[in-house]
């Protein structure tokens, strides 16, 4: 797989997000502000049970992320940072195909979620509701 341990990272800081939707008000925010999204369409309509992969692989990949962030941020150096990314990152994408959703589908989602408020709701019905 080569992809970016950041910007996989960055998904699962999403995740994270996502995860902890029932206590979203408490959720710390990352250090830097992103940018304004700009509204567009989003490119992927995932279907009910594509949304469900993600948020099942969401939840997932948010456990890795808080496994993962103070030990990131312990890190004495550069090369044990980008070395425990890369283990992280390693993980997420296991997680995220074991669930039955390739990298880019999961990316994908996960950016049409940030776009749609939605699927969103949707979403968070599906975390609330694993049955459903």
């Amino acid at each position: 797989m080569d992809r970016s341990p950041k910007a996989f990272l960055s998904a699962a800081i999403l995740a994270a997000a996502f995860a902890a939707t029932p206590a979203m008000a408490q959720t710390t925010a990352p250090a830097q502000t992103p940018a304004p999204v700009q509204p567009i369409a989003p490119a992927v309509q995932p279907s009910d049970a594509q949304l469900q992969k993600f948020v099942l692989a969401s939840q997932k990949v948010a456990a890795v992320a808080e496994e993962y962030q103070p030990k990131l941020q312990a890190s004495p150096d550069d090369g044990t940072r980008e070395q425990m990314m890369r283990e992280a990152d390693e993980k997420m994408v296991q997680l995220v195909m074991a669930d039955g959703l390739t990298v880019d589908e999961y990316n994908g989602i996960g950016a049409a979620v940030q776009q749609d408020p939605q699927l969103l709701q949707r979403a968070i019905e599906l975390a609330n509701n694993p049955g459903r």
